[in-house]
């Protein structure tokens, strides 16, 4: 196993772990207009910051996939 392939479980793990701990919205009915608040609620505080941790993940996700891919 080469950095690449460790670097990448590592940030798959952060990742899964980033999406799981992100807040649950009020299900399916949320986005049809019932409880929740609707799909367009302002992201505050810890829960902003774990949204831009969740895509840094995934970005960097993908760059290792295409670096373990062409080297």
């Amino acid at each position: 196993m080469n950095l690449f392939n460790i670097g990448q479980i590592i940030v798959a793990v952060l990742l899964i772990v980033a999406i799981l701990f992100q807040q649950r919205g009020g299900g399916l009915g949320g986005a049809f207009g019932g409880e929740g608040g609707g799909v367009y609620s302002t992201r505050r505080g810890l829960q902003q910051k774990l949204y831009w941790a969740t895509v840094v993940l995934g970005i960097l996700f993908v760059t290792l996939a295409l670096l373990n891919l062409i080297l």
